[in-house]
């Protein structure tokens, strides 16, 4: 242990870790139990969980270690739970910071503050505040946006960021205030009040960063929560962290998870709207050309049809059908011809068998009168000293009748 003997000037990691040791020593302060209420409780993702015990006149930080925590079964932890803790108290010297390291934790119920925040949240939603009817949607191109919070925080910094990068064209009006401490919460809604006034604005965020819940306690105030009940404006809270929920969230017409997140959802990302754009002309493009294709095509039916309308033609397509018409004349006279060639040359072979000058031919022969020429078949028809003529197969013979 490191004893002080005489006045000496120390320096602070000597001082420090002497303070570390008187306490270390000291058996109480080694396995004591602690009541408060859990503020600021935090889980990093190494399991180690961070938080301050509190009562109306002081804190106590505390480092509830993962293996500590599963060792221990404790219940999950959250802002506002009464709890006794047990531990050892020692210093961190590398904060100069009293911090109980928490073995155990039992827990009381639910504290001040969480208590509070309670009865204030179930008043305000059994007369409507919450409804989501009576939430308005937001403005899809807002021109210009109102922000109630500190000028000095690094929350208004993040917002002008986003705003500038999503919608450079909109126009931003800070309307300052307070967003911790017991002015704050009049300070929040006089500044709200103040943007309403002033009748330009198309959307207000409330915001601030995170911390723990007494920072945050100012925007679970009644009139904080009736200034944003009354406003005229859409509102859109951006308080704390993600999982930081204030009544101010569940009065506001748009819950966002940081003020960053807020600003993110005030204002459409310009890149998004231009793309927009862009995806717009390039079907207008298209329906134009197809319009004009389709004119196009309408034109030349028009086209065609007066051609065919034409009295030139008319005539060609009359002189197309009387050639047409010339040679199916042409094709069925000379068919009749046809026809009518072969009945003439049946008839000749019909009247040549017919013919006497075939029986002629085979040794018969023709008499006739002379007369008159009539043909003789009997003997009845000549008398004796008549001329005849007797017609064979070379020619005539000339005869009597004896």
């Amino acid at each position: 242990m490191l004893f002080l003997d005489a006045p000496s000037v120390l320096s602070v990691s000597q001082l420090s870790r002497y303070l570390k040791e008187l306490l270390e020593v000291n058996e109480m302060l080694q396995d004591i139990w602690v009541q408060g209420e859990i503020s600021g409780c935090k889980i990093y993702p190494s399991g180690h969980c961070y938080f301050t015990l509190k009562d109306a006149e002081a804190q106590l930080h505390c480092v509830f270690f993962k293996y500590a925590r599963l060792r221990s079964s404790a219940p999950e932890l959250r802002d506002g739970m009464a709890v006794a803790a047990n531990g050892r108290i020692s210093l961190y010297e590398r904060d100069g910071k009293l911090q109980l390291y928490v073995d155990s934790i039992e827990p009381l119920g639910d504290g001040v503050l969480f208590l509070r925040f309670e009865q204030l949240k179930a008043r305000l939603a059994a007369e409507g505040l919450f409804d989501i009817e009576r939430k308005r949607p937001l403005p899809a191109f807002p021109s210009v946006i109102g922000i109630v919070t500190s000028p000095q925080a690094a929350a208004l910094r993040d917002m002008l960021r986003v705003l500038r990068t999503r919608c450079p064209l909109a126009q931003v009006i800070l309307s300052p205030t307070l967003v911790q401490g017991a002015d704050a919460p009049a300070a929040i809604a006089d500044a709200l009040d103040l943007l309403n006034e002033h009748g330009d604005v198309d959307v207000i965020i409330v915001a601030r960063g995170g911390g723990s819940i007494e920072e945050l306690w100012a925007f679970n105030e009644e009139v904080v929560a009736r200034a944003i009940a009354r406003s005229r404006i859409p509102v859109i809270s951006g308080v704390g962290h993600e999982t930081d929920f204030t009544i101010a969230d569940f009065v506001a017409d748009h819950r966002a998870s940081t003020p960053t997140a807020a600003a993110t959802a005030a204002v459409p990302d310009l890149s998004t709207w231009l793309a927009d754009v862009q995806a717009h002309r390039q079907t207008l493009a298209e329906l134009m050309e197809s319009k004009l294709l389709d004119l196009a095509e309408e034109l030349a039916r028009a086209e065609r049809d007066l051609q065919r309308q034409s009295p030139r033609y008319q005539l060609d397509r009359l002189r197309q059908q009387l050639d047409d018409t010339t040679a199916l004349l042409q094709t069925r006279l000379q068919h009749m011809l046809s026809l009518r060639s072969e009945r003439l040359r049946g008839s000749v072979l019909q009247l040549h068998s017919l013919s006497p000058l075939l029986t002629i031919a085979r040794g018969y022969a023709v008499v006739r009168r002379d007369a008159d020429s009539a043909v003789v078949t009997s003997t009845r028809q000549v008398q004796a000293g008549d001329a005849i003529t007797i017609q064979v197969k070379d020619g005539l013979i000339h005869a009597q009748v004896q």
